[in-house]
Formats: structure tokens, sequence, C-alpha cells
């Protein structure tokens, strides 16, 4: 299985792309895509999108694991970066590839062991982890890490979220269901 892992940004977006085979998880590719500074919002936007939409193309991910947005300090920060993640939540969903969504401290737990871990340890693991000769850059790193962390979740992974899933429908069923209404 091939993922697609994200490190979402909206000057510097992450991306790695690792597969799951028989003998292990190995590198496929990793980058940094930059917006344009000094443009406007909706330009970076597209253009992230654009790049975005090349790097699925190009390398066909199976699935793809976003890093979730932590609670910023900055309103408007954390609205940019929400933005940003709308347009690669829809450049990967117009490509029909499965998107799932892990915290950093999950991402850095599976990969260093620590949710607490620095990103230059993140950064360390993420090369020994898929025996790079050199440490990738950090936005790449992270999202190799986001993409690891999927991969070492292996097909239960897939069978957890079915589950949560149809729990979920199920909890709603109930509540729209008068007879079970208190």
């Amino acid at each position: 299985m091939r993922i697609l892992g994200i490190d979402p940004g909206s000057n510097a977006t992450g991306y790695g792309i690792v597969e799951r085979q028989p003998g292990g998880i190995v590198h496929v590719a990793h980058g940094t895509i930059r917006t344009p500074s000094g443009q406007s919002l909706e330009l970076r936007l597209a253009s992230l999108h654009c790049e975005l939409n090349a790097a699925v193309r190009e390398y066909a991910p199976e699935r793809a694991v976003v890093e979730r947005v932590f609670v910023a300090l900055n309103v408007h920060s954390a609205l940019v970066l929400g933005q940003a993640r709308g347009a690669i939540l829809a450049a990967i969903g117009a490509a029909g590839v499965p998107v799932d969504e892990l915290s950093p401290g999950e991402i850095k737990k599976a990969v260093t062991g620590s949710g607490a871990a620095a990103k230059v340890q993140v950064q360390d693991m993420v090369m020994r982890l898929l025996s790079l000769s050199e440490p990738p850059p950090q936005d790449a790193a992270d999202a190799l890490a986001a993409a690891l962390c999927r991969a070492q979740m292996g097909p239960l992974a897939d069978l957890d979220i079915l589950a949560r899933s149809r729990r979920g429908r199920a909890r709603s069923r109930r509540r729209l269901d008068p007879r079970t209404s208190p």
C-alpha cells in the first residue's frame, strides 16, 4: 500500500510517500511545497492545490494521512492554516484517495516513542526508519512521519476506522428513532 503523508502549512507544506511492502516500509519520495510569498492568499492556496494535485498524480497513493490542526494562539494563523488544509483535502479528495487525520502527538509517538518529541528527533527517526542517507527537511520529515505512522498501523487500522464509522452511524440512527429517544 502506498501512503501519502501531509504536514499542512500555508507557507510550506511537507509531503512524504512511503510504501508498505511484505518486507517492511520503504521510502518513495518526499518534498516541500512552498507557496509564492508576497502573493494573495487565494493565489497561494491555488498554487498549493495545484502542486499537491501533481504529486498525487505522479505517485498515485492509495491512502493519505493529514496531520490534524493543533490549537494556535494566533486566530489569523489558525484560519489561514485551516484554509490551507481545505486546499489540501480538496486536492486529495478530487483524486479519490481516502484520508485519515492524526494528531501531531499520535504521529510523534508512533515514530519516536514520545508524543512530545522535538522536530529534530522526528527528523532523525524518520531518517533511520527509512534508511535515508541524509535527514529530510523538517516539513517533509513530519509528512514522512505521518505516512510512517499510518503504514505502521497496517490493515487493522482500516477495520478500526470502519468500526468507528459504523458505531457513529448507529448512534445517529438511535437519536433519530423516536422509540429510542428519552
